[in-house]
């Protein structure tokens, strides 16, 4: 089979290794990969080489982690899985893989086009980031990063019942989270950004801001809006790859005085629901997600800009390492030519 191996910053390469397809264990299942979609925040962080991140892998080592493919085979004991069906998987570019049926993969429902269930997993993240800061419907919500992570919590929020003001840095941008259904758009920089919201909020101010950005910039953004006790969901590293900060990012007129929650998207939500198992673990969230997308209306693909094929992954992550705003969602097709 074929992955992406990066061996260093900015050396990507496309490397055979084998599979055992052959031999499956009775609870793996085989997946042959349809495509693969490009995280350009997290991987883009990755290929150029920003610090490492607290466990993850050192070089050389596989990226991406949104992998659709086609179940061609299963083990004995699998019950979860057939033959044939279509599934969404946590796994790097790579053409074929084999995973236990408990592993982080789910079948995708009938009517759901490839191309929305690809970025299911990430979508779940985004749904994360409400569930985990305790979001309430009818709630004002500010997205600051409007990547796909960012306009993915933009286009759920209308399905929770959030009131949605995006905030980014670009102006393609911000006409795709219009598209996605934000009620405002906002580049941060706006000199009245504030009179803004307000009036948006009615004078009620930001009750939760989802921070999916990485500079400092953006965290000192999302901590200057969220209104006093409110609270500040960051899904993103602060701070990655940049200079030491010129400022205190816990600087008591945000922190203390404002009395706000900074809550880490990361983990399970056992907290919410105190039992043996956490309701909405990762499997039950992305299950959610594509519930939604075969209900219609929520359409990741709507935010795809590029498709390349996988011999060509290497001209993406130069062009996510340019930050070519006009990038947005990418895909990796992993179809041989005929």
């Amino acid at each position: 089979m074929k992955i992406a191996i990066l061996h260093a910053p900015r050396d990507l390469r496309i490397e055979e290794q084998t599979v055992a397809a052959d031999n499956l264990r009775g609870d793996e299942i085989h997946v042959e990969t349809r495509i693969s979609a490009f995280k350009i925040g997290t991987d883009r962080g990755n290929y150029e080489g920003a610090e490492q991140v607290p466990g993850a892998p050192d070089y050389p080592r596989s990226v991406g982690d949104s992998n659709l493919g086609i179940v061609r085979a299963v083990g004995s004991d699998v019950t979860r899985f057939r033959t044939g069906d279509r599934v969404v998987g946590i796994m790097p570019h790579q053409s074929e893989y084999v995973v236990a049926e408990s592993g982080y993969v789910v079948k995708v429902p009938d009517g759901v086009h490839d191309e929305d269930a690809v970025y299911a997993w990430l979508y779940a993240l985004s749904s994360l980031c409400f569930r985990k800061a305790f979001f309430q419907p009818g709630e004002y919500v500010a997205v600051v990063g409007l990547g796909v992570l960012g306009l993915g919590a933009v286009a759920l929020g209308r399905f929770l019942g959030a009131r949605i003001i995006a905030i980014g840095n670009s102006a393609v941008r911000l006409e795709m989270a219009d598209r996605m259904g934000a009620q405002l758009s906002c580049l941060s920089d706006d000199p009245d950004l504030r009179g803004k919201l307000d009036k948006v909020t009615r004078g009620a101010g930001i009750d939760l801001v989802i921070q999916t950005a990485n500079p400092w910039s953006a965290y000192r953004t999302s901590v200057e809006i969220v209104r006093p006790d409110g609270r500040v969901a960051i899904v993103a590293l602060p701070g990655r790859g940049e200079s030491p900060l010129d400022f205190n990012p816990l600087d008591m007129k945000w922190f203390y005085q404002k009395g706000i929650s900074l809550i880490a998207v990361s983990g399970q939500t056992g907290h919410l629901y105190p039992n043996r198992s956490a309701r909405f673990d990762r499997c039950r969230e992305c299950e959610y997600i594509l519930d939604l997308m075969a209900d219609g209306g929520l359409e990741p693909k709507r935010l795809i800009t590029h498709r390349f094929h996988y011999s060509e992954m290497t001209e993406a992550y130069e062009m996510a390492y340019r930050r070519e705003k006009n990038m947005l969602g990418v895909i990796f097709q992993w179809n041989e030519p005929s």
